[in-house]
């Protein structure tokens, strides 16, 4: 580096930013050339582009799951945003901060990101897919939340705008990419001239159509114009073999789509958490299919009709006693499962328990009328 000149060494320190981005068999060289390029600029006292590398540093932390260094960056880069007022960096670095701290579990800190994200946003233009970007950060939140109708609003306005720019965006410039000071663009305000947003979004939208138990919808979904783009590949055919699943209520076939579509289903974390979720609830209908019509039954003719070890089948079922799904008892030294009726709540105690309340009630008031009476009294013939 220190044999290039001052007026091209941004510019170079810019594109080596963006040409290791797409190498994801290297992503230590990544970090270790972007650290080089932060200490040169922080060296130079070129603060945008220094911003600007820090923010592409700590997504690269993030896309490997190491939040702490991500945080650790994030942290002392919305210390210097805040004091320079940079909306736009400030907007994404706000919503990094709420992709990690949805990565580490803390959803609140996460919400509270991302709405500091939208308020930074609300007073500049914010580019097409960094708006996609939040709408989708918000619609993932409001799915951890188990809120999906509130969630497929926002995929679905993330799909249409990330949709349409895919399909009338011009092919990227090979100089696109570096800006003033020779600062790189942050992240949001790349154009996805192949849809890969727009296919997220389209996923999630599914996913949403899942959990609401409206399986049935996913065709209709893929029928309008915009989807038809991707209704063939197999990233949405992962999500329509789950929905068929679903709607047949067949364990078997669920866990054949995890198995046949284990890549595209299982490397995004959204999906899969909500998946683990859908199947816990799939396998529990299919037990209440099994057992209900029985008084007595033997655990391994369960664990046979539902295609599981007999183990994992008696945790399932403690838990649904547990949890009143239904009265039974699991008598583990005959090897069945004891299921009883359901019984209707006798409401004497507490009708009794109330009237007992009311009463108590009636004589305070009464104890207090004569109390006041007889106060009165004297009051009224002193002697």
């Amino acid at each position: 580096m220190s044999s290039t000149a001052k007026a091209k060494l941004p510019s170079s320190s810019g594109h080596f930013s963006i040409t290791l981005v797409p190498l994801p068999t290297a992503p230590e060289t990544q970090i270790r050339v972007l650290e080089d390029n932060i200490a040169w600029a922080k060296k130079e006292k070129r603060i945008f582009l220094k911003h600007s590398l820090e923010t592409r540093l700590a997504s690269i932390h993030l896309d490997l799951h190491h939040f702490r260094p991500a945080l650790t960056l994030i942290e002392g880069l919305l210390t210097e945003l805040k004091r320079l007022d940079d909306k736009l960096i400030l907007t994404e670095v706000h919503l990094l901060e709420s992709k990690v701290y949805r990565g580490v579990g803390n959803v609140t800190k996460a919400k509270a990101a991302l709405t500091s994200a939208r308020t930074s946003a609300a007073s500049i233009y914010t580019p097409p897919p960094l708006q996609s970007a939040l709408d989708i950060q918000s619609g993932i939140l409001h799915a951890e939340e188990k809120d999906y109708k509130t969630a497929y609003s926002y995929f679905f306005e993330a799909f249409e705008s990330q949709a349409s720019a895919a399909s009338f965006a011009p092919a990227p410039r090979k100089d696109a990419g570096e800006g003033a000071d020779g600062a790189v663009p942050v992240g949001g305000e790349q154009i996805d001239t192949e849809g890969k947003g727009a296919l997220e979004a389209l996923k999630y939208m599914l996913l949403c159509k899942v959990m609401l138990n409206l399986p049935e919808d996913v065709h209709s979904l893929l029928s309008i114009k915009l989807a038809l783009k991707y209704a063939q590949l197999r990233d949405v055919e992962s999500m329509r073999a789950i929905a068929r699943a679903h709607q047949d209520r067949n364990l078997a076939d669920f866990e054949k789509a995890l198995r046949d579509y284990k890549d595209e289903l299982s490397s995004d974390p959204t999906i899969r958490s909500h998946l683990a979720a859908l199947y816990d609830t799939l396998l529990e209908q299919n037990l209440l299919r099994i057992v209900e019509p029985y008084s007595v039954v033997e655990l391994e003719y369960v664990s046979e009709c539902v295609g599981q070890g007999r183990q994992a089948v008696e945790a399932k079922l403690s838990q649904m006693i547990l949890d009143k799904v239904f009265h039974g008892v699991l008598d583990q030294g005959r090897g069945c499962l004891l299921v009883f009726d359901d019984t209707e709540a006798d409401t004497t105690y507490a009708t009794a328990i109330d009237t007992l309340q009311q009463v108590g009630k009636v004589v305070e008031s009464l104890y207090a009328k004569t109390f006041k009476t007889i106060e009165d009294h004297f009051s009224n013939n002193p002697k």
